[in-house]
C-alpha cells in the first residue's frame, strides 16, 4: 500500500507519520507514505498554486493545473481508470469518511490524497481528477492536510500485519459492516457566505458551492459561463443551485430539515 500526499506544507507531516501504528507499518514495510509538495509542478518564478474565483467572492481558489500535474506526474496521465487506485479529493464538501470506506481503501494499492486549501479547489479537480471527494466531519478545517493524515491512519490499521493482533481491528468501533442504518441525521451549520465589492452571495445550503478559478478553460472543460457575465444576482442563484445539487449527491442527510432559503 502507498500512500501519495499533495500539500503546499509538505513539512506539516513530518510529525504525525512518525509515530505508533503508522512508524510501525512503514518501518515493516508494509505501507509507505510520500509527501509531495504543490508548489513543485508550478511553473512560473512565484510558484503560484491558487487565483482568485471566477463570479467574485472573498478567498482564493487552487488551480487545477499544479494539481493534475501532480497526481499525473505520481500516477500516470489516466489515474483515475486504474481500479487499484484511490484519487481522493479533502473537502468540506465531499461524502463523509466513514470506517467502510477505510475498509474499501484498506484493498487498493494506492491511496493520492489531494489536501485542500484556501476557499477551495477548482471544481475541474472534483469533476474530472478525483475519484472520491471525501470530508471527515459536519465542520471546517484550514487545510487538508489534519483530514489527510486521519484517513492515512484509519486505513493503515487495517493493513494486515499492521497491528499485530489481527482481532484487534475486527472487535472495535464500527468494525461491522452493517449497523450503519441508524445513525442519527446530521444537520449542518455551514452557511458559505461570497461578498464582492457590489454585492453579498448567500448560499443557504449546508455545502458550499462549486468553486472554479483560472484557466477558464483547461484540457476542454470551461468555467460555466454564468460566472463570467457579472450578473451577481444569476451567479447569486446558480451558486445556490450548484450546492444544493451538490449536497443532493453527496450529503442527503444534511437536507431532511435544514433551512435552504
Amino acid at each position: 500500500m502507498q500512500f501519495d500526499l499533495i500539500t503546499i506544507f509538505p513539512e506539516f507531516f513530518a510529525g504525525p507519520l512518525d509515530y505508533g501504528i503508522v512508524r510501525r507499518a512503514r518501518e515493516a514495510r508494509l505501507m509507505d507514505v510520500h509527501v509531495h509538495d504543490l508548489r513543485a509542478f508550478t511553473h512560473d518564478r512565484h510558484r503560484t498554486v491558487d487565483d482568485r474565483p471566477f463570479g467574485g467572492g472573498e478567498g482564493m481558489v487552487l488551480k487545477p493545473e499544479p494539481l493534475f500535474e501532480a497526481v499525473e506526474s505520481i500516477a500516470g496521465t489516466a489515474p483515475a481508470a486504474d481500479s487499484r487506485t484511490a484519487i481522493v479529493l479533502l473537502s468540506a464538501s465531499g461524502k463523509l469518511f466513514r470506517q467502510e470506506t477505510a475498509r474499501r481503501f484498506a484493498t487498493l494499492d494506492r491511496i493520492i490524497l489531494i489536501c485542500g486549501r484556501y476557499e477551495g479547489v477548482d471544481e475541474r479537480v472534483a469533476e474530472h481528477l478525483a475519484t472520491d471527494e471525501l470530508s471527515i466531519g459536519d465542520f471546517v478545517l484550514s487545510g487538508g492536510e489534519l483530514a489527510a493524515a486521519l484517513i492515512v491512519d484509519a486505513v493503515t490499521r487495517l493493513i494486515p500485519g499492521a497491528l499485530g493482533n489481527e482481532d484487534s481491528s475486527i472487535n472495535e468501533s464500527f468494525s461491522a459492516v452493517e449497523g450503519m442504518e441508524g445513525e442519527s441525521e446530521l444537520v449542518a451549520s455551514r452557511q458559505p457566505q461570497v461578498t464582492n465589492h457590489e454585492s453579498r452571495i448567500t448560499s443557504h445550503a449546508p455545502l458550499d458551492f462549486p468553486h472554479y478559478t483560472r484557466p477558464a478553460e483547461f484540457r476542454g472543460w470551461a468555467v460555466p459561463e454564468i460566472l463570467l457575465g457579472g450578473n451577481h444576482e444569476q451567479i447569486r442563484r446558480w451558486r445556490l443551485e450548484q450546492a444544493l445539487e451538490k449536497t443532493r449527491r453527496n450529503r442527503p442527510d444534511l437536507l431532511n430539515g435544514a433551512p435552504l432559503i
